[in-house]
């Protein structure tokens, strides 16, 4: 069992590639495949549809959604690949404190590239004006030790391996 960890959490600002990189990770790892779009309120994702960035405050009943469904695959002997965009440090925080054994994926990249991708895709709530929102409401991971940071500049093949590699080399959870 790849170091212990039975939870990744595939992370990034929106356009990132999260859900491609997660439900390849379902596949090849293999772990059930969860959306943490699925997880908002029909109010959350007709805000942002409409051009408007959710305050942290909204997020937070969504990211405790989301620690009580992975606690319930936890207890049903799942592993998981979860795409969510963990921005705020407090949100990876909130599914840290749920004591599962996970490890952070976090993809970045440029923002044209990431723009370009959310123009090219159809039939997502997430406009392409709110990624500067995106950008300005992300806390980086830096120095959070249980994240590995992934450029997503590359074939999704080569982001795969390489996180597959960062589970393969992540640390026993105790």
């Amino acid at each position: 069992m790849s170091g212990g960890v039975r939870i990744v959490v595939v992370m990034g600002v929106s356009g990132s590639g999260k859900t491609t990189l997660a439900l390849a990770l379902g596949e090849a790892w293999p772990a059930t495949f969860i959306d943490a779009d699925d997880f908002h309120s029909d109010e959350a994702k007709a805000r942002m549809a409409s051009g408007r960035p959710l305050t942290d405050e909204m997020r937070v009943p969504w990211v405790g959604r989301l620690a009580a469904e992975l606690q319930r695959r936890m207890v049903a002997g799942e592993r998981v690949a979860l795409a969510f965009s963990g921005l705020r440090r407090a949100h990876r925080d909130m599914l840290r404190a749920t004591g599962l054994p996970l490890r952070f994926l976090f993809l970045h990249g440029d923002k044209a590239l990431i723009a370009a991708r959310m123009a090219a895709r159809r039939g997502h709530y997430m406009p392409v004006s709110l990624l500067d929102s995106q950008f300005d409401a992300l806390q980086p991971p830096s120095g959070e030790a249980d994240v590995v940071a992934l450029d997503i500049d590359g074939a999704p093949e080569a982001l795969l391996q390489a996180a597959l590699a960062a589970l393969r080399d992540a640390p026993t959870i105790t």
